[in-house]
Formats: C-alpha cells, sequence, structure tokens
C-alpha cells in the first residue's frame, strides 16, 4: 500500500550447467583405469574426435616416421650392399641408382611414394631385396594414406558447423496458449537449405530422491512437444515456435512464478535432422535452466508479408513481450476450479447417453459417491439422486432432462400451456399402447432386459409387478 518496490531476491551463484548454449555438454570421463585400452580398439574413432590440432599433429607426425623409416630402409640396402662406395664406378649396377648417401635414400623413397618419378634415381634387376621393399612400401603407403586422409577427411566434413545455423532463442518463455499454460522457446534456420525430417526433443534434468532414499542428481524426465500429435516432427523453413502443454502428466504440474524462485532444473533441447545437401545427420543442441524461463512473457512475431514473398525478421528473434499470465500452477488452478464448482452436473456427450435414462440414473450414484464427506452427510445417501432429480427441474436443466424422454413427450412438454398433470395423464394414455410401441422407444439396456418386445414383468421383482398391474388397471 506505501508503495514500496518489491524486496529484490539475493543474486544466484553461477549455475553449473549440464549441456551449454552452444551444445556442449560438460562432462568429463575420470578413472577409467584399463578401460582406456577401448579407446584404441575403436582408433579411427578416437581420431576423429580429437581437437583438430591433436589431428593435424598426429597427421604430420604419421608421415614424417614413415618417410624416415622406408628412406633408412633402402640406405640399409645400399650400405649392406656396397653401393655407396661404388656409387661413381659406370661399371657396377647398383640396387638403386645414384643412391650413394642417406639424403639420396630419401629423396628416392618421395619419388616412389608420390609417384614423381624424376628418371635420375632408379630400382634396377639387380635387387630381389629392393623389389621387396617396394612392395612393402606401396602397400604400407596406401594404408596409411587412406587412414590419415580418410580421417581428415571425415573431421572436415562433419555436420557440427551446420548446426552453428541453426539458432535457439535464448530464453524460454511461460504464458497462455488456447487456454492452456505451455511452456514455449523459438527454433530457426539461417540457410535455404532444408533440415530433411527434422525432429525436436526436449529433457528435463532435475535432481530427486526416490521414496526408497536414493539420490538422483541427474533425474531425466521427457517433455512433451507434440509427440502424440506429430507436431514434433518440424517444416524448419522459418522460425517456429515450439510448445509443451502443461498438464497433469507434465513435470511442470507444481510449478509456479513464486516456484521458480527456489526451484533447479534444466531444460535440454535436441534438434535433429538430415542435411539437404551433404544428406548426413546433424544434431544441434541447447538448454535453458530455471533463470532462463520467463514467466508471463510471449515472443514477438518475425513473420512479415511483403510483395510476393513472406520476410523473417530475425532482429527480433530473441524478443518477448509480458503478457496478463496467471500466477499459480496448473495444480492450484485445478483445485481453485472444484473450490469454488463443488457440484458439476454430469455432461452429455453423445445422443447415446442422451437415451440411456438407467446409465444416467447410475451416474447420479457415482457423483453422489465422489461427493465429500460432509456433503454426503447432508443430502443422504438414500436422496442424494432424488434431490438432483428435483434440482434438474430448473429451467437451466430442463433441456438436459428433455433429452432423455422418448419423442412423443419431449414434443407434448414443448407446448406451452401444457402442465405436468396433462403430461402425467398422456404418459398414462401412452403406456396403454401396445407394448412392442413402448418397447422400440426404450434404451438398450431396457430392451435388453424386455427380452426382445416381450413384456418385463416376469423379470421384475414381485413389489414392482405388484407397482404395475394396479397401475395399469
Amino acid at each position: 500500500g506505501g508503495g514500496l518496490p518489491p524486496p529484490r531476491s539475493a543474486p544466484r551463484g553461477k549455475r553449473q550447467r549440464f549441456v551449454d548454449k552452444n551444445g556442449r555438454c560438460n562432462v568429463q570421463h575420470g578413472n577409467l583405469g584399463g578401460e582406456t585400452s577401448r579407446y584404441l580398439s575403436d582408433l579411427f574413432t578416437t581420431l576423429v574426435d580429437l581437437k583438430w590440432r591433436w589431428n593435424l599433429f598426429i597427421f604430420i607426425l604419421t608421415y614424417t616416421v614413415a618417410w624416415l623409416f622406408m628412406a633408412s630402409m633402402w640406405w640399409v640396402i645400399a650400405y649392406m650392399r656396397g653401393d655407396l662406395n661404388k656409387a661413381h664406378d659406370d661399371s657396377y649396377t647398383p640396387c638403386v641408382a645414384n643412391v650413394y648417401n642417406f639424403p639420396s635414400a630419401f629423396l628416392f623413397f618421395v619419388e616412389t611414394e608420390a609417384t614423381i618419378g624424376y628418371g635420375y634415381r632408379y630400382i634396377t634387376d639387380k635387387c630381389p631385396e629392393g623389389i621387396i621393399l617396394f612392395l612393402f612400401q606401396s602397400i604400407l603407403g596406401s594404408i596409411v594414406d587412406a587412414f590419415l586422409i580418410g580421417c581428415m577427411f571425415i573431421k572436415m566434413s562433419q555436420p557440427k558447423k551446420r548446426a552453428e545455423t541453426l539458432m535457439f532463442s535464448e530464453h524460454a518463455a511461460i504464458s497462455m496458449r488456447d487456454g492452456k499454460l505451455t511452456l514455449m522457446f523459438r527454433v530457426g534456420n539461417l540457410r535455404n537449405s532444408h533440415m530433411v525430417s527434422a525432429q525436436i526433443r526436449c529433457k528435463l534434468l532435475k535432481s530427486r530422491q526416490t521414496p526408497e532414499g536414493e539420490f538422483l542428481p541427474l533425474d531425466q524426465l521427457e517433455l512433451d512437444v507434440g509427440f502424440s500429435t506429430g507436431a514434433d516432427q518440424l517444416f524448419l523453413v522459418s522460425p517456429l515456435t515450439i510448445c509443451h502443454v502443461i498438464d497433469s502428466k507434465s513435470p511442470f504440474y507444481d510449478l509456479s512464478q513464486r516456484s521458480m524462485h527456489t526451484e533447479q532444473f534444466e531444460i535440454v533441447v535436441i534438434l535433429e535432422g538430415i542435411v539437404e545437401t551433404t544428406g548426413m545427420t546433424c544434431q544441434a543442441r541447447t538448454s535453458y535452466t530455471e533463470d532462463e524461463v520467463l514467466w508471463g512473457h510471449r515472443f514477438f512475431p518475425v513473420i512479415s508479408l511483403e510483395e510476393g514473398f513472406f520476410k523473417v525478421d530475425y532482429s527480433q528473434f530473441h524478443a518477448t513481450f509480458e503478457v496478463p499470465t496467471p500466477p499459480y500452477s496448473v495444480k492450484e488452478q485445478e483445485e481453485m476450479l472444484l473450490m469454488s464448482s463443488p457440484l458439476i452436473p454430469p455432461a452429455v456427450s453423445n445422443s447415446k447417453e442422451r437415451n440411456n435414462s438407467v446409465e444416467c440414473l447410475d451416474g447420479l450414484d457415482e457423483v453422489g459417491t465422489k461427493l465429500p464427506s460432509k456433503l454426503q452427510k447432508i443430502t443422504g445417501r438414500d436422496d442424494f439422486p432424488k434431490k438432483l432429480l428435483r434440482m434438474s427441474s430448473t429451467t437451466s436443466e430442463k433441456a438436459y432432462s428433455m433429452g432423455d424422454l422418448p419423442m412423443k413427450l419431449q414434443r407434448i412438454s414443448s407446448v406451452p400451456g401444457n402442465s405436468e398433470e396433462k403430461l402425467g395423464s398422456k404418459t398414462t394414455k401412452m403406456m396403454s399402447d401396445p407394448m412392442s410401441q413402448s418397447v422400440a422407444e426404450l434404451p438398450p439396456k431396457l430392451q435388453k432386459l424386455s427380452g426382445g418386445g416381450g413384456r418385463m414383468e416376469g423379470n421384475l421383482p414381485p413389489k414392482l409387478r405388484k407397482m404395475n398391474s394396479d397401475r395399469f388397471t
């Protein structure tokens, strides 16, 4: 009342995230022990997963060691045959012509490996060991080229960079949409090339304790973003707003604006699709902590119609504005709705329920059993259906009760001026009609009791049979 500003909550420390905004997971594996040998069993994937600086270092080191090793082998063969001392003797045929020291042996290997072939150094037929070494060099060189060049090509063509052109909004928002409290965030594609079969998923990471006392620090719960309706399959041509309806099945069923200041959770968003140009699967990730969820906000529209095309304004991609939103959780709203209207008349959903009066009476008994204990004491179990029937005589319930009557009674009661006595007399006349006609107008359940069109006196208790006989007479 004094106009003082609300007290500000104490600033929180830096929030430890499981997934960064750029999609990198903050997880480090330690104390593997003897399990590190598993990385060597899948060496190709290990090299691809390494950072670029380590890949370039391994690439250069492997080729350098292989060249020096093979050049040394050629030098050893020339040294053992004595070709180094007789290199300038024209009458002598060496294993490799013009190889008289280690640099010349290295140049011969490079010329052979790169298939340059200057023609100055060449292998002769007087050296069988040189021929074997030449074959070994060709096979080893092909394996090294296929392994390292293939590794570099796969690393360069990885679709991780394609994920950088997929945008997520900086904040998520909670507001009303279609009359329901909804969690929303926005995704967009900056490239003109499409993401084929794009699909989005959401995970809620939150710590909890089981009834047995087990503590789960990162319990993963699924957030439904349209899996049942197919809304999770995206046609990502323009920015889309992804919605999660908060209902009784949602993990945010108890979440309110007040409880967001004490909750700690993280929403991980995973967007997967196939890159149209390369055909490779791409995955983009981001996350939203509780501080990045705005209560009572909605995203600005970013699409406008121009002359012959739709224009997307990415300057408003992350912008939100406030909208009226109740600060209560969905659970609290449902409880307040039940407290304000404890008695709810039975709803008629289809024509079968309108024609079945027996099922309506059974439903009234069930309503009586579901009332609170205090209301059950007031109304009484035996008198409760009768009082509800008496209440249904008001104007608001006439349409519902008339739907349960046969067509003749509806036409009679719709005529103004007919009193209840006239209605009762005409009903008595109708009861005196042939039984086949009245049975045809009965609900299915009573028709089944009537035995396919016969009279029902055989199936009734003696007390009701006597009442019917007195009434007809």
